[in-house]
């Protein structure tokens, strides 16, 4: 029971020294962050600013950084030389749902997973993201918005302790990402995993996380603790200023 107890406090994210070099320019610099156990982090940055590059880091995808660091609660690993992977429980969402069309729904959804159980956690999760009944569809049936809770449920289903996502709801229409964002928080508050968001979207980061990190020139310019209670105006503000933004256009 202690060590059950004592995983939980850990750190989902540490970081030290975390560097991404691509030939002479320096995309992360050096940065230091922890992201405690079941805390909701939204990363905001200009294009190009290494906001991809630190999560594709955590997610065990780049072999190229340089440091130390800990993607997983049970243990720490060194940053580069080939020896960081993916772990386990971890899971990734991205801007596209990245369903393969050739595999029904629940098929996707239970990709690299077998078994009756398994199965029946699929259809859990796809219940859980609103998709019930939509089991045996093939992913081009689905709307933008249903591929993404497809994917969503995807991630789900394997009980991530760390759910990483690279502006999971960039390319859809204003109205389903106000769904989606709703969806997420839910399903966020349900099971608690860490979350690491990645967005260009300052509204979208205040509405969502907990936190929100700022990437400025590869290293963390503002780290603001979000209040539910307090007026979200002040927040913008001032993630805005620290994105360089002196006027606001709303």
């Amino acid at each position: 029971m202690a060590p059950h107890t004592e995983q939980l406090t850990r750190p989902a994210v540490q970081l030290r020294a975390l560097t991404r070099s691509f030939d002479e320019r320096v995309v992360l610099d050096g940065i230091d962050l922890d992201i405690p156990a079941g805390q909701f982090v939204a990363l905001l940055g200009h294009s190009g600013s290494g906001k991809s590059t630190l999560l594709r880091a955590v997610a065990g995808l780049d072999h190229e950084v340089t440091g130390w660091g800990s993607p997983l609660l049970e243990r720490s690993r060194e940053l580069g030389g080939g020896q960081l992977s993916a772990p386990d429980r971890v899971s990734v969402v991205f801007q596209d749902s990245r369903l393969l069309p050739w595999r029904r729904v629940l098929a996707n959804v239970l990709l690299g997973l077998d078994g009756r159980e398994a199965e029946q956690k699929g259809r859990e999760a796809l219940a859980e993201v609103g998709l019930k009944g939509r089991e045996r569809a093939w992913p081009n049936e689905l709307s933008g918005g249903e591929q993404q809770r497809a994917a969503l449920a995807r991630s789900l289903v394997r009980e991530p302790e760390l759910l990483l996502a690279d502006e999971p709801f960039g390319a859809l229409d204003a109205l389903t990402r106000i769904r989606m964002h709703a969806l997420l928080r839910e399903l966020w508050e349900r099971h608690r995993p860490s979350v690491l968001l990645v967005t260009h979207d300052v509204d979208e980061a205040i509405v969502l996380a907990d936190r929100v990190l700022v990437l400025e020139r590869g290293r963390i310019g503002l780290d603001l603790a979000i209040d539910r209670a307090h007026p979200r105006g002040a927040y913008r503000r001032q993630l805005l200023s620290a994105l360089g933004v002196t006027q606001d256009v709303r």
